[in-house]
């Protein structure tokens, strides 16, 4: 039946062709119009995606505390009121009037919810509700550009964490039972995220936009918080596993010119995930395996005088620090117990490496000096 099928469709591409063109042309045009189709409604496909995830936040948000969402909706109305006048003096406010007030993406928005750090205040009085509800725009998604669709994300996040924090002070009620009754909202919420910054990492913008570290906090304190933790583990740990691959790979195949200024920016990122007690040793593994992977081929290359990868080489030395950096961290704090810390990663790492660093001193010195600071915190009296 497919056999006849194709004979039948060419033979229509045959008769159907204009004069002028040959089958072969023809076939490529076809091909071209109808990859075209596929890509519109692909696209028309990811925005009612899109626009059915935001409605079920918005669903989520409300059945955890109506109350929240009924008094961002008293500061939507007033905002949108307060944009239709600030629109008639446009002439004499238009430095200020970048947006619509439907677009959350811009950096000045997100200036608004302040730093991460807001998150973990205590405030237990009254005025503080309506303050921290003034600070948050209404929930939009807007399909312009990338920095909007992780915006998304984040806001809804950061809605669901201050709802938890006002309800933790006695100034708001709210139901979290209901994350068990809909764990695909934040699931997906917590994915879209990771993918978004994963995108942008991938391909930054200079300056870096402030949202991607707010993103980070964000997906931090959703970690750390008692009652959202087990939701955002439970589903999504795997997927925030692949995010640390991924920034790390990032960080090794990266060859632009200008490239440091985005690896900084890379490396801070994992940076704050490994300060994070709950990810720091899965992700001081994943760096023991890279350094360690990266010095079994740069000493098999030595050997047999082979090339290396220069670029590779000059960029392991982002993941040695973050790596350095985070050990030291964890002999610093007395109170984490950490008999099997690293695992079965760390006794791959020190295998033989006093070979290896023997064999590399005199080419790479640098790159040994690293090896061997690595090799000290791991085998120091709190690593044991």
């Amino acid at each position: 039946y497919l056999k006849i099928s194709k004979l039948a469709l060419a033979f229509a591409i045959i008769h159907s062709k204009p004069p002028g063109k040959s089958s072969k042309e023809y076939t490529e045009y076809l091909a071209r119009a109808v990859s075209e189709q596929d890509f519109g409604w692909k696209w028309k496909v990811e925005v009612l995606e899109a626009e059915v995830l935001r409605l079920r936040q918005e669903l989520l948000l409300n059945r955890i505390s109506p109350r929240f969402c009924l008094e961002n909706r008293k500061q939507d109305i007033s905002a949108e009121t307060l944009v239709g006048q600030d629109s008639i003096n446009a002439t004499s406010y238009s430095s200020q009037l970048e947006d619509s007030g439907c677009d959350v993406c811009n950096d000045s928005a997100f200036d608004s919810l302040g730093i991460a750090s807001d998150f973990h205040q205590s405030e237990h009085n009254v005025n503080t509700s309506k303050h921290w509800l003034e600070r948050f725009p209404p929930l939009n998604l807007c399909h312009t550009s990338k920095d909007q669709s992780l915006t998304a994300p984040v806001h809804f996040l950061q809605r669901l964490l201050e709802i938890r924090k006002l309800s933790e002070g006695g100034i708001l009620q709210a139901d979290f039972s209901e994350l068990e009754n809909d764990s695909f909202t934040i699931c997906n919420s917590v994915s879209q995220l990771l993918d978004g910054l994963t995108v942008f990492y991938n391909s930054p913008k200079f300056p870096a936009p402030g949202f991607l570290t707010e993103g980070v906090c964000v997906l931090l304190s959703l970690i750390t918080d008692t009652k959202l933790s087990n939701h955002v583990l439970k589903k999504c740990f795997k997927k925030i596993e692949e995010f640390k691959k991924s920034l790390i790979q990032i960080i090794l195949r990266n060859k632009s010119v200008n490239r440091f200024q985005a690896l900084h920016s890379v490396s801070e990122t994992l940076g704050l995930l490994g300060r994070n007690s709950i990810l720091r040793n899965s992700l001081i593994s994943l760096l023991l395996s890279g350094v360690r992977q990266f010095a079994e081929q740069l000493l098999q290359a030595h050997q047999v005088q082979s090339v290396y990868d220069i670029t590779q080489y000059e960029n392991i030395f982002l993941l040695c620090m973050i790596l350095e950096q985070l050990l030291q961290n964890e002999t610093e704090e007395s109170n984490i117990s950490s008999s099997d810390y690293g695992g079965e990663e760390k006794i791959k790492f020190l295998k033989n490496l006093d070979q290896v660093i023997l064999h590399l001193s005199d080419e790479f010195p640098l790159f040994s000096l690293y090896l061997w600071r690595v090799s000290v915190l791991l085998n120091s009296g709190q690593m044991q």
